[in-house]
């Protein structure tokens, strides 16, 4: 097993997020959701966070100075980013570079041209110039005390077109004292092998210290990145959860991921391994965008079972139909319970909500008996845990458990003047004895229907105060024909602490809705502790 400390520097993984991350379509981050993702990578215990480019926007040069003040990293270094002196010009005199010094960075990474083609007709200057404008600038950098990385880009295409050009601008900046060269794939159209015959061959011609940066256009952007490594690269640049222009950049998480559990490779600090999982999904908060379910390693269903036959075998051994230890990178092994579900399934899904199946067979049948006749009739309970675990309490007990006793319920739409719609639900229920009646009102008819409820029943059940409906989803069952198809709804709520996902089908979305805020708040209050006034038969 290879050990890496902190600080004897032969591996790196280096984090772009605040700068190439940032590129992604629907992200914009303020200097506050940088200072804040920067304090995640640096938990997690990345080697160098790239901050942006200092000089070339206002946001990024308040980001370099804030941090400054505000970032106490602990595991990362600081990396100011920007491109190599003009043509034609100093680098003393180039304020650009001026502006990097300025930054406070202890890094800087360089942009250079590695393809004679880009070099000709984006420059506009010789082969010989762009060779020298990164000779100047690395060396002014090292000469303000600044470490320098080099990002060729291009690199891949420019070997292809101009081998000897392209492995000439390797050497340059080497020579030069750039600590690190890296390979950037900036178009995304490579694939593993080429990338590994190409970083093979610079490492042997140039000598010099190789990283890699590749994009996701071909879907291969880890792939591309281990490659690299495989053929002798020790610097990885990444983004947190692939972000980055177009499809993205490759992803920090399973490169580390495999990093750390396939190449046995200590690239972060002890423990910081089981952090990945939640420090992937914080960042996506901050980006403002949903974390990916199914992304490897970290995602909701990355270690998600849903077939009967895999649940058999998951009974016998976990690691028989998974890679990893979900806890090793801080996720949980999750039973989908389906129609496709077999009792192994039902039994473990149990075990996971508390309830131990495995001594009665025939419990354990009904289950799974009842979750198939639900599913035919359009339910589905691998995204509806909440409700899937009222229908085993159901079986269980031989009743359901009730809060009240409805009597009826009915929403009305309205169209108004100016065009103003409006929408008022009527809730008639028994609880505690009382008969109640409840108007809401609300910006839809489920959001209507919702307030009724909760105004019937807060007097009673104070802890319906703190629920919450987050997500609300509809499905027309496939099968069905236009507007009298069966419906499916989903909803998630939580109660600040904890959020659970129930279920409802029915032959319109009023009523779907009814059914899955009814599971919703059935779940919650027991959740809260609450015991229920009556119990009825569970298919009542």
């Amino acid at each position: 097993m290879t050990e890496v400390s902190r600080t004897d520097d032969s591996f790196h993984v280096f984090d772009t997020t605040l700068r190439d991350g940032a590129q992604r379509e629907g992200i914009n981050l303020t200097v506050a959701d940088k200072l804040a993702i920067a304090r995640h990578l640096d938990e997690f215990g990345v080697g160098f966070i790239e901050g942006g480019w200092p000089g070339a926007n206002p946001r990024d040069t308040e980001f370099f100075a804030r941090a400054a003040a505000e970032l106490e990293l602990r595991h990362a270094r600081l990396v100011a980013f920007g491109a190599t002196r003009r043509a034609g010009g100093k680098a003393a005199e180039d304020p650009q570079l001026a502006a990097l010094v300025a930054s406070g960075a202890p890094v800087v990474t360089l942009v250079a041209k590695a393809h004679d083609r880009h070099v000709e007709l984006a420059l506009r200057t010789t082969l010989d110039e762009n060779l020298e404008m990164i000779r100047d600038s690395v060396e002014f950098l090292r000469g303000q005390g600044r470490r320098v990385f080099l990002d060729c880009e291009h690199f891949f295409d420019g070997y292809r077109a101009n081998r000897e050009y392209a492995l000439a601008v390797v050497r340059t900046a080497h020579r030069a004292g750039a600590d690190v060269v890296v390979l950037c794939d900036t178009n995304g159209g490579m694939l593993p092998a080429g990338v590994r015959d190409t970083v093979a061959d610079v490492i042997a011609a140039t000598g010099a210290r190789v990283g890699m940066h590749a994009q996701d256009d071909t879907g291969c952007a880890v792939a591309n990145t281990l490659a690299a490594v495989d053929a002798g690269a020790t610097h990885v640049q990444c983004t947190a959860n692939g972000y980055g222009e177009r499809v993205g950049n490759a992803n920090l998480f399973p490169v580390v991921g495999a990093l750390e559990l396939k190449y046995d490779r200590r690239v972060l600090p002890e423990g910081r391994l089981a952090e990945m999982t939640r420090i992937s999904h914080a960042i996506a908060e901050l980006v403002n965008l949903a974390p990916s379910t199914h992304q490897p390693y970290v995602g909701f269903s990355a270690f998600a079972h849903k077939a009967g036959l895999h649940a058999s075998a998951i009974k016998v051994d976990p690691d028989l139909y998974q890679h990893t230890d979900p806890e090793l990178v801080g996720n949980t092994m999750r039973m989908l319970v389906s129609d496709m579900a077999g009792r192994a399934s039902v039994e473990l899904k149990g075990k996971e909500l508390g309830y131990d199946l495995s001594a009665d067979r025939d419990l354990a049948g009904r289950v799974v008996a009842k979750v198939k006749e639900q599913e035919n009739l359009g339910y589905t309970y691998e995204s509806a845990d909440a409700s899937f675990e009222l229908l085993l309490r159901d079986e269980v007990r031989g009743s359901r458990d009730r809060f009240y006793r409805l009597e009826s319920w009915r929403t009305i739409s309205e169209q108004g003047p100016g065009g103003v719609s409006g929408n008022e639900a009527t809730v008639k229920l028994w609880a505690k004895g009382e008969r109640r009646i409840a108007v809401g009102e609300g910006n839809g008819p489920v959001n209507a229907l919702d307030q009724a409820l909760r105004t019937a029943l807060e007097g009673t059940y104070p802890p319906l105060a703190t629920f919450e409906l987050v997500d609300y989803k509809v499905r027309i069952l496939e099968g069905q024909h236009g507007t009298g198809s069966k419906t499916r709804v989903l909803i998630e709520s939580t109660d600040g602490t904890a959020s659970w996902s129930t279920v409802g089908v029915a032959d319109n979305v009023v009523a779907a809705s009814w059914l899955a805020l009814e599971d919703a708040y059935t779940y919650g209050l027991i959740r809260a502790g609450l015991e229920p006034e009556e119990r009825s038969e569970p298919s009542a």
